[in-house]
């Protein structure tokens, strides 16, 4: 007889990091998911170091509302300041994602650098399923409440899954543009707007 429960999928949550969860989102780290779809190598590899120096504080960094964690590295090595931010983590049970929202205090825009106030990664063994479609409507309403009145967010012109997600949302494409030079040499990339 099979296991029903075994094979039941949950429903998505979004949960706030802790460090009872940690576990659970380390193991996708060591199992090479990154949470950086721009720095997808170096990303895992420094969270990883990160939880072993003191699981606590990498806990507390994951939820920074006055940006005082400390500045960004770019791709192309270059420091930027942090924005006022945070990341939640998806949950069915277990990890099967993150999602990370940032923003400047009393206005929508962004600096050149920042590539939208959202950013989402899902491993590739729990996609499929809608979870970064999902949790991106349930980040939104979250949004909101810091006083914006709509969020931007980037695609590579050639994610479609990522592009659906968005458009899922209610996202509208607002132009192609290219990235910053610390992203690469004329690294092309879609805007997406989402009004709140």
């Amino acid at each position: 007889m099979l296991d029903r429960a075994a094979h039941e999928v949950r429903p998505l949550q979004l949960v706030v990091p802790s460090l009872d969860r940690l576990d659970s989102y380390a193991d996708a780290l060591r199992r090479g998911w990154s949470p950086d779809n721009v720095r997808l190598v170096e990303a895992p590899r420094e969270e990883l170091a990160r939880i072993a120096a003191d699981p606590a504080a990498f806990i507390a960094w994951l939820d920074d509302r006055e940006a005082r964690g400390g500045p960004i590295t770019l791709p192309d090595g270059s420091t930027v300041a942090r924005l006022p931010g945070y990341r939640r983590w998806m949950w069915d049970g277990a990890f099967c994602g993150s999602i990370s929202f940032r923003w400047q205090p009393g206005t929508e825009a962004l600096p050149a650098h920042c590539l939208g106030h959202i950013g989402y990664a899902v491993p590739e063994w729990k996609r499929g399923r809608g979870y970064a479609s999902r949790a991106l409507g349930l980040l939104l309403p979250e949004a909101r409440k810091e006083g914006l009145r709509w969020v931007e967010l980037t695609t590579d012109p050639d994610n479609e899954a990522s592009q659906r997600v968005i458009t899922r949302n209610g996202g509208v494409l607002v132009k192609r543009f290219f990235k910053e030079p610390a992203y690469g040499e004329a690294v092309e990339a879609l805007l997406w707007r989402i009004d709140l």
